[in-house]
């Protein structure tokens, strides 16, 4: 039995324009290169208390995705929350934004794309909004939506498209 693939690649070439592409903006930063999930989102720049609240639920190999606005005032994921997704079975974490602590969340089994590394952390003030669409690198994210990532790029499927390849449309 042959498993499809899962490869950005070749989810490219069979979804065809269902697929939504990330513009190449994120670099990889945890120990798992290779991620997909359903996808889980929050919005709040410069704040990750709803990002801590998030990565403390059952993750189910979900993928979070976070708009922090690409805002270079203070990482939104560091080694802490990180290891909280690692322990409650997240998949992958996405930021629009920057982290810290790469080194650590390198040796992480954990999927990990951001735009890069900055030192400060975030304030705590419980702002932000959860499983909102957030749009950013000409990709609209839905909660539930299909997020797939590799060494290639992060590819994003409507959940409704699932099942129905391109040439099937």
């Amino acid at each position: 039995m042959t498993l499809p693939s899962l490869k950005t690649t070749d989810l490219s070439d069979e979804w065809g324009d269902q697929a939504q592409i990330c513009a190449p903006l994120f670099r990889d930063f945890g120990g798992r290169i290779d991620f997909h999930g359903p996808i889980a989102t929050v919005r709040c720049p410069d704040d990750n208390s709803k990002v801590r609240e998030l990565l403390d639920e059952p993750g189910q190999g979900r993928v979070l995705v976070i708009e922090a606005d690409a805002s270079p005032r203070c990482a939104m994921l560091g080694d802490l929350l990180a290891q909280r997704a690692v322990d409650n079975g997240w998949a992958g974490v996405l930021v629009h934004g920057y982290i810290r602590d790469s080194a650590v969340m390198a040796h992480m089994p954990l999927g990990v794309k951001a735009l890069g590394t900055l030192p400060r952390k975030s304030e705590k003030r419980g702002a932000g909004q959860t499983q909102v669409v957030v749009s950013f690198a000409g990709v609209e994210f839905r909660p539930g939506d299909m997020l797939y990532a590799d060494a290639d790029g992060v590819l994003v499927m409507a959940a409704t498209a699932a099942g129905t390849p391109a040439g099937e449309a």
